[in-house]
């Protein structure tokens, strides 16, 4: 295959990823991260993601959290990062950021239409027991660096921000978010979120001073700076990966409910990228070649919550490390589940 084809088809899916997540996903992720990182209280945070709250209280929180957001695996990352770097511990970090892209309710909903009601329940119910599962063994794994951290940000003071606003700003970022992926015509976007951003930046000028702004708008930046460039470089080589291997070499390997043929689902949806709910029609013309359904739940789990880019961006905030885990993680419980749901749900 010529480098130009090569280089035509990562610039091809860089140019869509930047035409259709940026203004809508991920400004508006990033915005909403920064907000957490540098307005919310510590203990706000601590209360329901820190290694020392509750395991019931965190895990849940966690794994259900991203129900209401039409999330990415990429969009997901800002959150994440904003989340981790406000105290979250480690496992409940790490099961929001697997479940978040995997449950939302339009992604549920869309795939039952699509492929099914008994795929689309057994991905919610996957998604939320793989997410606590990950979680959890993280925790584990990584417990020691997590308690230490917690007394680096437990040790660390801040200033007094209204609860009220900190409430009141996190919602109108969110519903920005949120609508920006649920409403697709430019002219219906300025009518309903244009006007949502200029109340944000009306109430932030009321409601905070000049060095809160200057920390939301250096938390906002810092992540951005850190996290965006990783983005367009690692979806510019899932574009490449996607152009190399053909759809015809997947289906041939992922035919059956074999433990291999879900793992080869698995690896391919992790070096994928699905923007939100892509996965499904790619996933529906997968099926008609012959995909079995095992594999097609391993790609359904695998595929939201990973991607080469996403990757990258993991082992940046967290670490080689934990990232590695992570993975490795997500595509082994991915395999398991769809190897159990093919042999026993559609055996």
């Amino acid at each position: 295959m010529a480098i130009e084809t090569l280089l035509l088809a990562g610039i091809e899916t860089l140019e869509e990823y930047l035409a259709l997540h940026v203004l809508m996903c991920l400004v508006p992720a990033f915005f909403l991260a920064g907000a957490i990182a540098s307005l919310f209280s510590k203990e706000s945070v601590l209360r329901y993601f820190g290694s020392d709250a509750p395991k019931y209280v965190s895990y849940s929180v966690a794994s259900v959290s991203g129900v209401i957001l039409a999330v990415c695996s990429c969009t997901v990352l800002p959150l994440f990062a904003g989340i981790y770097r406000r105290g979250a511990g480690i496992g409940p970090a790490s099961t929001f950021l697997f479940s978040a892209p995997a449950i939302n309710l339009l992604a549920i909903v869309y795939t039952a239409n699509i492929l099914g009601f008994d795929l689309g329940a057994a991905r919610a119910l996957a998604a939320v027991g793989i997410s606590i599962v990950i979680g959890l063994v993280m925790a584990t794994v990584f417990r020691s660096e997590d308690r230490a951290k917690g007394r680096t940000i437990s040790a660390t003071g801040e200033s007094e921000i209204d609860p009220m606003h900190q409430t009141a700003i996190f919602v109108l970022l969110l519903t920005i978010l949120v609508l920006g992926g649920v409403i697709k015509t430019w002219m219906w976007r300025g009518i309903v979120i244009g006007p949502l951003a200029l109340l944000t930046v009306y109430v932030s000028g009321k409601w905070f001073d000049d060095e809160q702004i200057h920390d939301w708008l250096y938390e906002t930046w810092d992540l951005t700076k850190k996290i965006f460039p990783l983005l367009l470089v690692g979806v510019f080589f899932a574009g490449i990966i996607i152009e190399l291997v053909p759809s015809d070499l997947v289906v041939r390997f992922v035919g059956g409910n074999s433990i291999r043929s879900n793992l080869v689902a698995s690896v391919a949806a992790a070096l994928m990228y699905f923007a939100t709910l892509t996965e499904v029609p790619i996933i529906d013309s997968l099926v008609k070649l012959g995909m079995g359904p095992g594999p097609v739940l391993a790609m359904l789990l695998a595929g939201p919550a990973l991607s080469l880019p996403n990757m990258i961006v993991i082992c940046k905030v967290i670490g080689v490390r934990k990232g590695a885990v992570y993975i490795v993680l997500t595509v082994i419980l991915a395999t398991i589940a769809g190897f159990v749901a093919g042999n026993t749900i559609w055996r």
